[in-house]
């Protein structure tokens, strides 16, 4: 069976040897055009005076369009309808696009682009937290969701922290960057090639954009150079660009961002500052949490509504939390609408909570993993975590079942179970008392551990989102084709769906024909987003296979005059009770008998109820977890610092493949570590982004990585509910477990001081703020 092999990722040998084919990589016809934007020199203000005759001089330039020149709606919005193609004559951010480029090459439509003459009446931009509260810059009202009387509570409590935290953005760096090629075709039609994780939005907006149906637009996707929510909705105004662009040429049209224009244009990860107050009794355990989430969005909406949810959703992490408060303000700001990226808002809910727990530890005078084992949810044994210890005097033996702040009920938790492994393979005790001896003496160099954990929610928060389908053919020589709505952006996602398909046939994976993500075949898809894109397409695939299996089972019982239940796909053939039948055989037999061996597949998640307004419901499926134990070191008299170690365990259920599972855990460690100490963003007093290349903006590299890295999955991983194959989505929650790595830095920081001051490190946690917070720590000074 082709189900939990490590089997490596379809198109591996593509990528090494540099033949996996990419936007840029698609042969184009004759006289293809190339587009290039031109984009606003100001934060915020009005066009007073647009001058294109420069760039329609240039050589090279064939056509030069703004907004009045559009056939249809100037809207590429995922969400309200709020951001234009090109600008309406206000501008909101530095790089938003004003006008469009066509010419008959890249690099003509780039300088071309740079000589148009804008004027504009500019007015002060809105760039900060402060700066949006003072003007009252909403994208919405506050929101506010709440578990009991959370103010009681916490003025009832015994003890109290309060603090203050600043989590800066992320920039997705994928390899590669944004593109779109469009194909004009015979009556007005058009094929988009799109690197995009969302295909039927592109449909959906490049049919608005030429006032077609959609049925009129076919968008294929056979693989992203990486994604990270960063191709969710920012490749709409490419695409919507590119087709527009040919429907008035009537000629090819290709266009991508160079890495600056990249950086310069699209969104990225939400920044927060979160306010928190906590109660809690002398043993550390949480009576009451208050927080404030200040999320900064950017110009328009995107997709912050359910970012900030998300956040809102997470601010509990793996926390039993019994009195909450969670208000979160959506403000609107003069630069890139900040849009998904991994994890879509959880973390900067997790790492609030993360500071709590941590500083608690430090009033306490605590291990923090003490404290944070003191308030995890309880552990489900039937989930294969520890049982929970019965309550003095409870003899009724029954679950106590503990609800979120949004009241979903907690039926799956294991993280009790995975930390007190964790805790012993990475011999966590024995070091953390080495490392507090070591730091005694040395004035210089000081280290750091730090134990998170993460529990993450799986399923889309709009629900109408949560399904999948999928078309499967078996062709008469007992090959297999198959097609579904997921996007393949790196992760493994077409290889783990190809494995699910060969299992139901009982055919080796390499007999799964993997095809492009295509509209044509497989309509109305979800975006490959919120880690659900196994769980959704794999059971589509699976309800498809099994439909033509169905129909071969019926076809051989009825040969064999047997029942359908005696037949079995395994082992590379068909089972009639013993006889063993060739698999081609039996396809050519049932093609000839005129059995139907196509098949759509269709899946809906069940069980999920969620009302936003009220903060109530079930919004999730389930929930996966994970916990991570960091070691740093910093130099006390520069702020640098190196990741010594780090021991990660995660609960990927019964893993569809743990090769590529293991790839996903590693690496969103390593990007979840980024986001929170090196990669940082910096925009300039006027909004300028200033960190807009590789040169200035330091994503990990190799040698950032810990010197010791031991990641595993979880031995008694296995989802309680009836996922494929019971399998649980890796995508997004292994990036939370970087969180580690800001707290044992934060832990080195601590040990420079006399205990009485909490560090209060910021993130990205940067060697210049780890200086700053270790002079704070020896002079004593908030």
């Amino acid at each position: 069976m082709s189900i939990a092999k490590p089997l490596p990722h379809d198109a591996a040998r593509l990528h090494v040897t540099g033949t996996a084919r990419y936007i840029d990589d698609i042969p184009v016809p004759a006289g293809c055009l190339h587009l290039a934007f031109g984009v606003s020199p100001v934060a915020h203000g009005w066009i007073t005076k647009l001058d294109l005759d420069p760039v329609r001089r240039a050589p090279g330039v064939v056509a030069v369009l703004t907004a009045a020149d559009l056939p249809g709606a100037n809207d590429v919005s995922p969400s309200v309808h709020d951001e234009p193609l090109l600008s309406d004559g206000s501008v909101h951010y530095v790089g938003q696009p004003v006008f469009l480029v066509v010419a008959t090459s890249h690099l003509a439509a780039r300088k071309a682009a740079r000589l148009a003459g804008i004027a504009c009446d500019e007015e002060t931009p809105v760039l900060s937290v402060d700066d949006a509260l003072a003007a009252d810059s909403r994208l919405e009202p506050p929101v506010t969701w709440e578990k009991g009387d959370a103010e009681a509570a916490l003025a009832a409590a015994p003890r109290r922290v309060e603090g203050v935290m600043e989590l800066g953005g992320q920039e997705h760096f994928y390899l590669e960057g944004q593109a779109a090629l469009a194909l004009p075709q015979e009556g007005g039609d058009m094929v988009v090639h799109a690197s995009s994780q969302h295909p039927t939005e592109i449909q959906h907006k490049v049919a608005h954009a030429l006032g077609m149906p959609m049925n009129a637009v076919r968008v294929e996707v056979r693989r992203m150079g990486g994604g990270f929510g960063g191709k969710e909705s920012q490749g709409n105004a490419l695409a919507v660009a590119c087709a527009v662009a040919a429907r008035l040429t009537g000629r090819a049209c290709k266009m991508r961002y160079d890495r600056d224009d990249d950086m310069t244009i699209t969104g990225k990860r939400h920044d927060f500052r979160i306010a928190y107050r906590a109660g809690f009794d002398g043993d550390g355990r949480l009576l009451s949490v208050i927080f404030e989430q200040f999320a900064r969005c950017g110009w328009a909406m995107d997709l912050s509504m359910p970012v900030a949810d998300r956040a809102m959703l997470h601010a509990d992490n793996a926390y039993h939390l019994p009195a909450a408060r969670i208000t979160s303000h959506r403000l609107r700001t003069n630069t890139q609408s900040a849009t998904a990226f991994r994890g879509f808002g959880g973390p900067q809910g997790m790492v609030g909570i993360e500071r709590v727990i941590d500083h608690v530890a430090h009033a306490l005078g605590r291990d923090p993993a003490g404290i944070r084992r003191a308030n995890y949810y309880a552990d489900d044994p039937e989930a294969g975590g520890c049982p929970p210890p019965a309550p003095p005097g409870d003899i009724s033996g029954k679950k106590k079942v503990q609800t979120t702040p949004y009241g979903m009920e907690v039926e799956d938790c294991v993280i009790g179970a995975i930390t007190e492994a964790l805790l012993e393979s990475s011999d966590y005790r024995a070091r953390r008392a080495e490392i507090a001896r070591w730091n005694a003496g040395s004035p210089v160099l000081k280290r750091g551990i730090a134990l998170t954990p993460v529990k993450f929610g799986i399923s889309f928060t709009l629900t109408h989102l949560n399904q999948a389908g999928a078309l499967v053919h078996l062709y008469q020589d007992g090959s297999i084709h198959m097609n579904h709505g997921g996007t393949e952006m790196g992760q493994g996602l077409f290889q783990k769906v190809a494995q699910v398909a060969a299992a139901r046939f009982g055919q080796p994976p390499d007999a799964v024909k993997i095809t492009a993500t295509d509209t044509g075949k497989v309509p109305n898809t979800s975006a490959t987003a919120a880690s659900s894109g196994s769980d959704l397409n794999g059971m589509a695939v699976k309800a498809a296979c099994d439909k033509i299996t169905a129909r071969l089972a019926e076809f051989l019982a009825a040969e064999h005059q047997t029942t359908p239940d005696r037949v079995a796909f395994r082992d590379g053939a068909v089972f009639v009770g013993e006889e063993r039948l060739d698999f081609a055989a039996v396809a050519e037999r049932a093609y000839r008998a005129r059995v139907p061996l196509s098949a759509t597949g269709f899946y809906a998640t069940p069980k999920i109820t969620w009302d936003r307004v009220a903060g109530r419901g079930r919004p999730f499926f389930y929930f996966a977890y994970g916990a991570a134990v960091t070691e740093a070191v910093i130099d006390t008299l520069t702020g640098e610092y190196r990741m010594l170690r780090a021991d990660i365990l995660h609960d990927a259920g019964a893993s569809l493949n743990p090769a590529l599972d293991m790839g996903q855990v590693e690496g969103g460690f390593v990007q979840g570590a980024g986001w929170l100490t090196t990669e940082e963003l910096v925009w300039d007093e006027r909004g300028r982004l200033a960190t807009h290349a590789p040169s200035t903006y330091k994503i990990p590299a190799c040698s950032d990585r810990p010197e010791i890295f031991n990641a595993a999955l979880w031995d008694r991983g296995r989802n309680r509910e009836d996922t494929i194959y019971r399998s649980k989505a890796v995508g997004e929650p292994p990036l939370m477990l970087g969180i580690s790595a800001l707290m044992a830095l934060s832990d080195a920081v601590a040990a420079c001081g006399d205990g009485h001051l909490y560090p209060g490190l910021d993130a990205p946690a940067t060697p210049e703020r780890v200086l700053a917070a270790v002079a704070r720590q020896r002079e004593g000074v908030a």
